[in-house]
């Protein structure tokens, strides 16, 4: 299949999807496919947190409209272009996926199938329910997909290379096992915010945010904030106070209580809100409802353990150090933000 139709397809798959948004969900006239798909993939989002609590209507949807905005044809064919795509050879990639966030292994899925190959989806139980809809949907506007998508729930087996993401533990098992074939694995990574002084309320919100979507779950969520030293932490509270409403969610409620009660039976020195707690600690990855902080003397020192670190991190928020993500768009990627930093598109491209 020519990469035309491979994309023509994909961009369809976003028209379809661009009628499922926070704000409403509406059935629109001219879209392919609405009346074998469009009752399906409701129900599906409609019945997300039966299936996982974390999955709330609100995060499923904003999941879909991140697609909605990159599945169009401009974004698609400027993403591409810089990668010789023709594929006379097509492979079969393993695909491990994640569950952590809604439709979080859709990029891999998107990356395989838009380089020409073929996928052989293994899912978490976590998020296994609305993709395998998505991927009917395609086959059905481009038959010639037909074949190329496989769900399995067993072992993994006939396959040329693997992308696998996972913890740190089930990385080494990815290692061991799917080493002796071409592969990308990734493991346990957090983002960190860099905040200053001179950070506005309105910027602090963003930080809010890119803390509280996915309930934090996401690897792009910030769990560790960087301050400088003798930091009042008053206007970041009074930034994420509009966030309040999240300890009603009682999933998110009975976490915040339990992590409260062992900081404070540990008798570590927390600051918190009634919804959300800081404790200073080295780490990178915080428990749900909490972030690590930590001070830093100068952001030029900052910025070189961040980068001596990158492997630990996937993204940087702030205004002042070079390359990072602007505050409150954290969760806002596109298609060239790749996990880890690793270009699927080129591993994908370079296979033969």
């Amino acid at each position: 299949m020519i990469l035309e139709k491979r994309i023509n397809a994909f961009v369809e798959l976003g028209k379809f999807l661009s009628q499922f948004s926070q704000d409403k969900i509406e059935k629109k006239e001219h879209v392919m496919l609405n009346d074998l798909f469009f009752d399906a993939v409701k129900l599906q989002i409609n019945r997300a947190q039966e299936f996982n609590s974390w999955f709330t209507k609100e995060n499923v949807l904003y999941g879909i409209e991140s697609w909605t905005k990159l599945l169009n044809l401009e974004t698609l064919t400027n993403w591409t272009s810089s990668y010789n795509l023709t594929n006379d050879n097509p492979k079969t990639i393993a695909v491990i996926m994640a569950g952590n966030i809604p439709l979080v292994g859709f990029h891999d899925f998107l990356s395989v199938l838009i380089s020409g190959h073929a996928i052989r989806i293994k899912q978490s139980s976590n998020d296994k329910h609305l993709l395998p809809l998505l991927a009917k949907y395609l086959e059905y506007v481009e038959p010639e997909f037909k074949g190329s998508i496989d769900f399995t729930e067993g072992k993994l087996t006939d396959f040329d290379a693997t992308i696998a993401t996972g913890s740190n533990n089930t990385a080494r098992y990815f290692e061991y096992y799917f080493g002796n074939k071409p592969h990308i694995i990734r493991n346990n990574r957090n983002s960190v915010a860099v905040i200053t002084e001179s950070d506005s309320l309105e910027e602090l919100k963003g930080i809010g945010e890119d803390i509280f979507r996915y309930f934090g779950l996401g690897c792009r969520s910030i769990s560790k904030l960087y301050v400088p030293k003798g930091y009042n932490f008053d206007p970041f509270f009074n930034a994420i106070f509009e966030y309040k409403d999240i300890i009603n969610y009682k999933k998110y409620e009975n976490n915040y209580d339990y992590n409260k009660a062992v900081y404070l039976m540990s008798e570590f020195d927390i600051l918190e809100n009634g919804f959300f707690m800081i404790k200073e600690d080295n780490s990178y990855s915080s428990p749900i409802a909490t972030a690590f902080y930590e001070y830093y003397d100068d952001l030029a020192s900052l910025q070189l353990k961040l980068e001596a670190d990158k492997d630990q991190i996937q993204c940087v928020v702030s205004n002042t150090i070079e390359n990072a993500v602007k505050f409150g768009e954290t969760q806002q990627p596109s298609l060239t933000d790749y996990a880890d930093g690793v270009d699927t598109l080129q591993f994908l491209s370079a296979l033969v």
